[in-house]
């Protein structure tokens, strides 16, 4: 077994030790494929905990999390009460992580108070409120077929009404793959305000699908929109939820517009559905989820070699980085257009070869995190995870071998216009393996500025804030419609067919059936 801590420096150390006093909103995104199974609440919170305490000084104030394969496909098509138990076990982790992190801090507080033996109390630096247990509300929850997102929030009422958008590109434009987006508007109370944009997507899968990938993103950028296409095009565009904060210098001066002049109505009807597409001006973006990119378009041939957690090997995973699909495409403006990234520096996320229970490690090449995801100094004794969890601990794992390991899990976002205060990044890491996955999770804390957005003048002119770089489709909603009809069809013929409970809806079905055309034939015949 291999023991190491490749990643042992801090990501970001600067941010952590700033004194930046401008007003923003602590934000945490989270992506994980779920491998179609439901999650251990108790790990994957003590997971959750040791992001959440990455370079900060308390709880974020916004949870998103971005969750693809999220339930088997007859009960994610379907959908609401059959997806509501796996979506559940997330809140519970999103909690538990907070209370856990919240009652550490306050016994590592007392504790240190009791020996130095202070004659006066000591204000603490982050407060969770005693009265709640549970520090996060879910504030909405949506799905499209395997991909869901999940959106929590410490004082919700600061959030306005959340908008949703979703866009299916699977099989006949189902959500088998898809995309599920949320925009809200953040307020504090001092009357700071930032607009969010969220997008969780799951892309096409295979080495060798490179250009449905790239077609996956532009089938986003055209279909998810936050508000129905058709009725801009049809002048039925009067509902004012959709503006959620102005969108610009550009459209001050919209309403004084010749309405006679069709270039000029023209250039309105293309700001109004650029408004309702994912790169909105005034809106930060953020995009999570398994993208699905590789660092090759084959599998790997019989005894290659595969990525090290080793530094001092020349295979470490930091010399495969520069194969990566993703950062390729993105730079050549084929996919993730205006997005960027934090640096990658944490192994490849997919493919994990969990080691199973009572398993023997005769020289498999499985590599033991714990010496980076486990705090020495952790003295919590409420966070015991022996017993009887089937996932207790961080489990040693190695690569599989007949697919090349790659950073497939990514969160992207677009940076604010040069003229306006930019988001800060405080960590960008990805989280120990679980048993239940072949993937790992990866998460992003960042601070985001409660500031006025300046117009679309200082941008440039390839950033989709000023251009799209495709048409919005009009009738995206209602392919989604005629989508979502086939998406329960297939669901609950899935779910009939594929459980216990359902083949026997089927066979009282049957006996029924037959029973009726007996009665009813030869009960006919004798009268």
């Amino acid at each position: 077994m291999d023991t190491c801590d490749a990643r042992s420096s801090p990501l970001y150390p600067s941010y952590a030790a700033k004194g930046d006093v401008r007003a923003t909103v602590d934000l945490l995104v989270v992506t994980f494929n779920c491998a179609k199974r439901v999650i251990c609440p108790r790990v994957f919170a003590r997971h959750l905990r040791w992001a959440m305490e990455r370079n900060s000084g308390g709880l974020p104030e916004v949870v998103v999390l971005s969750l693809q394969e999220v339930a088997p496909l007859s009960k994610a098509f379907v959908g609401e009460y059959f997806l509501n138990g796996f979506l559940e076990r997330f809140e519970e982790a999103v909690n538990g992580a907070a209370v856990t992190m919240t009652t550490t801090y306050k016994k590592k507080k007392n504790k240190k108070q009791q020996q130095q033996q202070k004659r006066e109390e000591t204000s603490p630096s982050m407060k969770p409120s005693d009265d709640h247990q549970t520090p996060f509300t879910l504030v909405r929850a949506g799905n499209v077929g395997y991909t869901a997102m999940m959106l929590f929030a410490r004082h919700p009422t600061r959030l306005s009404p959340v908008l949703e958008a979703e866009v299916g590109f699977g099989a006949a434009d189902m959500g088998n793959k898809g995309a599920v987006g949320m925009r809200t508007l953040y307020s504090d109370p001092d009357g700071g305000q930032a607009e969010l944009t969220f997008v969780a997507t799951h892309l096409a899968a295979m080495e060798w699908n490179l250009p449905r990938r790239n077609a996956n993103w532009a089938a986003i950028m055209r279909g998810l929109t936050f508000a129905n296409p058709e009725e801009v095009l049809s002048g039925e565009d009067g509902r004012e939820d959709t503006r959620l904060l102005p969108r610009g210098d550009d459209d001050e001066d919209e309403d004084d517009e010749n309405e006679g002049d069709s270039q000029q109505q023209h250039a309105r009807l293309r700001r109004r559905l650029h408004g309702l597409s994912v790169y909105k001006p005034s809106s930060h973006l953020f995009v999570a989820g398994d993208l699905n990119y590789r660092i090759a378009t084959t599998p790997p041939p019989p005894g290659a070699v595969l990525p090290s957690l080793d530094p001092t090997s020349p295979s470490h995973f930091s010399a495969f980085l520069p194969l990566d699909q993703l950062t390729r495409e993105r730079r050549a403006g084929r996919t993730l257009h205006g997005l960027v990234e934090a640096p990658v520096e944490f192994p490849p996320t997919y493919k994990y070869m969990p080691m199973e229970e009572g398993e023997e490690d005769d020289g498999g090449g499985f590599f033991d995190e714990r010496g980076h995801y486990e705090d020495g100094d952790d003295d919590d004794d409420d966070d015991d995870d022996e017993g009887d969890d089937e996932d207790t601990d961080v489990v040693r794992w190695r690569f599989a071998s007949h697919r090349w390991p790659a950073w497939t899990d990514r969160i992207l976002y677009l940076e604010a216009p040069p003229s306006d205060p930019q988001i800060e990044v405080r960590a960008y890491d990805a989280l120990p393996v679980v048993r239940t996955s072949d993937h790992r999770a990866v998460f992003l804390r960042v601070s985001v500025p409660l500031s006025p957005r300046s117009g679309t003048g200082s941008l440039a002119a390839s950033d989709p804030r000023r251009r799209l770089p495709v048409e919005i489709d009009p009738e995206a909603w209602a392919r989604r419609r005629a989508a979502r009809r086939k998406e329960r069809l297939l669901g609950w013929a899935l779910l009939l067919w594929g459980s216990r409970e359902g083949g026997w809806v089927l066979l009282l079905a049957l006996v029924v059936g037959l029973s009726g055309w007996y009665w009813g034939f030869y009960g006919v015949s004798e009268t």
